[in-house]
């Protein structure tokens, strides 16, 4: 058997069955093998390309003219002529909407339709959400037994979408019956006997639809976004037109509700499945925004979505032609080990969990992510309030046959209701919470907590600080090179120290802390308020600076403190038998932290130059002659670092590493700078950053998703794709040949020169 591009089908390939319950249950794991051996192949059952990496399939949605949507909303089971008969007897004519439109009909609408979605103008809809969620939680809390899907998280998203769009509240037993109808018609696999049922489901929904629509233009004043669509129709009848909004009314009363109420059963189900998760978010609620994005990539309500390749092109090093349908994992991109460490692990903590793909990506991302995001934070927020020991039922667990969304069809969850805590303090039922961060999470409200194990001294002002979980669970991996973030008690200051442990020992984090005479207060409260048994919050860990360990020699510079990150680093080249030196540099011995661990580990690769014993490290001699293969990586002072990239500046671009731990980088001053245009070429809008504005603070107001943690230019956290525009760099993270080529920066410091940049956004 051969792919159409002439290839022969794996075994695995040809037995690929997204129908199965293999794939229903878990897509992720069903498709393990592919991503780790064949991430892209032919499925013969499916005609379907099917793509299963975080790179390829984050490529694929960034490039909409090759790799066109048209197809996202065709039946991947063809029908038969009686059902087909049915629809045609229906007058259904589902058209284009926002989600299968191509280039140029699509960006134009998309911009016309968007403001409804932005935050300004979701919050108003938050009040409505606690009121519909603390409601239906009132009528099952005393019943100590509840199926939520059937009892709050089907219907309460379907009225917050009708609330939304602005539709009438009708029947939702039938609306449900219909919304099934369509997902099985256009992304499931009906029997032939079920066809034609599902077809006058599927009928009577767009007749429904188009009723509904023809009530709203009687009064196209009344709010909601279909009658936005129609006052926008009004100012550009060419681009909103009659059939489009028929569409989009449909479509959307889908969009709005089904996979809100299916990634909110998703996110129950799994947390509920991991007791220590649930407990921390019942405890601590501030975690609740990055359990949300955690739960839309361990097992979101996405599991797949559909292009077509408009030319021949090449994905993943597999030569696909033009015509081609691809079937695009998200949820496999969402497991992709080379993206997300330690995957497979729920870890509501993690830094980066919101580059998940779940909403897509791009100029066809989710438009409604972050009215999603809002509901499922509301609903978590009332269900540990209220409920903190609700448990999962013994159940199996069922799932509608598709390939594209999935959520549980029921959710069955058991309580103690004398356990209530409203039954001790009623007040609980209605008590106010913050207002919910609609959007992004920080990563300034993503902690962990910690328990200081041990405290030593290891060096003149210098402790090392080992910290473990506090009931014992293993802690992140991490690789050398990486960092976390303490937030320094009550005094509203976070630092960021080195790892400087063992990376193989997951049971513990290490740290060296240097106590600077020059210290904002960090360094100080570290030594003088921190002992042992204390419990600490950090974020993290992430890596910006990593170890190349495809190097075939490796120079590792480190002065003062900056020895931290270096250690890691040195105790995995050793590790791998890579050729590597050490220098540590330091002004006495007294203060240089670590020096016989460090000897007894690397012998006589390692070189002590000590200032007061007149052993300096003579740069320019060290690194007079470039060395094919070699890496040079250093942390410490600046002014060690500036003599170092000089005395390199004749080596083969990046062949330096290299991290600051402190900053120049000063508040922004609007009257010394200038205002700039970004045009975001994923998402295809054009953004002011004015004088007064970071880049960052731009996009985050304009609804586009961007990571940030330190902001101030050390971290690596808020680095975009620069796709042309003269950057004014001012952060410490990128090497001089990163600066050269020009296509990163920082948004969160970083600016253009000119008047106008394009960002790969």
């Amino acid at each position: 058997m051969r792919a159409p591009n002439g290839c022969p089908v794996s075994d695995a390939a040809a037995a690929f069955d997204p129908f199965s319950d293999g794939y229903q249950q878990d897509p992720p794991e069903y498709v393990r093998w592919a991503r780790e051996q064949e991430p892209v192949f032919y499925s013969p059952q499916l005609g379907y390309w099917v793509v299963t990496r975080f790179d390829d399939i984050k490529a694929i949605f960034r490039d909409n003219l090759t790799f066109s949507p048209s197809i996202a909303l065709e039946k991947i089971t063809p029908t038969g002529p009686e059902a087909n008969a049915v629809l045609e007897r229906y007058g259904f004519a589902l058209n284009r909407t926002l989600v299968n439109e191509d280039e140029p009909a699509h960006m134009p609408r998309r911009r016309l339709l968007m403001e409804p979605f932005t935050p300004e103008h979701l919050r108003p809809h938050e009040p409505l959400v606690r009121q519909l969620a603390r409601e239906y939680v009132d009528r099952f809390i005393d019943d100590g037994r509840a199926d939520l899907v059937d009892q709050m998280l089907w219907e309460v998203p379907l009225t917050v979408a009708l609330h939304f769009l602005g539709v009438p509240e009708e029947d939702m037993d039938t609306l449900r019956k219909y919304s099934i109808a369509h997902t099985v018609n256009t992304w499931g696999r009906p029997r032939p006997e079920e066809q034609v049922e599902v077809a006058h489901a599927v009928g009577n929904f767009w007749q429904f639809a188009g009723k509904v629509l023809d009530k709203m233009r009687q009064d196209p004043d009344a709010p909601g976004w279909m009658q936005y669509g129609i006052r926008k129709q009004r100012e550009h009848p060419e681009i909103v037109t009659d059939s489009y909004l028929h569409s989009m009314m449909m479509a959307g009363i889908v969009a709005a509700h089904e996979t809100t109420a299916n990634a909110t059963a998703n996110a129950m189900k799994l947390l509920l499945q991991h007791p220590s998760a649930w407990r921390d978010i019942c405890e601590d609620p501030a975690l609740i925004p990055n359990a949300v994005e955690e739960c839309l990539r361990h097992n979101g309500s996405v599991a797949a979505w559909r292009r077509l390749a408009t030319r021949d092109v090449t994905i993943g090093g597999i030569d696909i032609p033009a015509g081609a349908k691809l079937l695009i994992v998200t949820s496999s991109a969402n497991h992709d080990e080379r993206h997300f460490a330690d995957a497979d692990l729920f870890d509501i903590r993690r830094d980066n969990a919101s580059d998940h793909l779940t909403f897509g990506y791009g100029s066809h991302q989710c438009m409604g992510k972050n009215l999603a995001r809002m509901e499922m934070q509301v609903f978590l927020e009332e269900f540990t309030r209220r409920l903190p020991h609700m448990r999962l039922a013994e159940q199996t667990f069922t799932y509608v046959p598709n390939t594209s969304f999935r959520g549980p069809e029921h959710l069955i969850v058991e309580w103690d209701p004398a356990q209530n805590p409203e039954r001790r303090d009623a007040s609980l039922r209605t008590a106010a919470r913050a207002a919910v961060r609609i959007g992004e999470p920080s990563n300034h409200a993503i902690t962990r907590p910690v328990v200081v194990q041990r405290i030593e001294t290891v060096a003149q002002d210098i402790v090392r600080l080992r910290l473990v979980a506090p009931d014992g669970r293993p802690l992140p991996r991490w690789a050398p090179g990486s960092h976390i973030d303490v937030e320094c008690g009550d005094t509203g200051l976070s630092r960021q120290y080195s790892l400087c442990g063992d990376p193989d020992d997951t049971g513990t984090l290490e740290i060296g802390v240097l106590r600077d005479p020059r210290s904002r207060g960090g360094s100080a409260w570290m030594h003088g308020q921190v002992k042992v048994g204390d419990r600490l919050h950090i974020r993290g860990p992430r890596n910006h600076f990593r170890l190349d360990e495809e190097a075939r020699r490796l120079i590792f510079i480190a002065g003062g403190i900056g020895i931290t990150p270096i250690m890691a680093m040195a105790r995995r080249a050793r590790a791998l038998n890579i050729d590597y030196q050490l220098f540590y540099c330091g002004r006495s011995r007294g203060a240089m932290a670590f020096v016989d661990e460090l000897a007894a580990l690397h012998g006589d690769r390692l070189t002590l130059c000590v200032s007061s014993e007149g052993t300096r490290l003579d740069l320019p001699a060290l690194l007079q002659k470039p060395v094919e293969g070699a890496r040079v990586h250093a942390c410490g002072p600046l002014r060690m670092l500036d003599a170092l990239e000089a005395a390199c500046a004749h080596w083969p671009e990046d062949s330096l590493r290299m991290e600051h731990f402190e900053s120049m980088l000063g508040t922004l001053d609007p009257t010394r700078e200038h205002a700039f245009e970004v045009e975001l070429k994923d998402s295809g809008l054009t953004l002011p950053v004015r004088a007064d504005q970071t880049l960052l603070a731009a996009l985050r107001a304009a609804n586009i998703d961007v990571q940030s943690d330190c902001e101030e230019g050390l971290c690596g956290s808020c680095e975009v794709r620069v796709i042309s525009g003269d950057i004014d760099h001012r952060d410490m993270v990128l090497t001089r040949a990163e600066r050269e080529a020009g296509q990163r920066m920082m948004s969160c410091c970083s600016r253009a020169r000119g008047t106008k940049m394009v960002l790969e956004l």
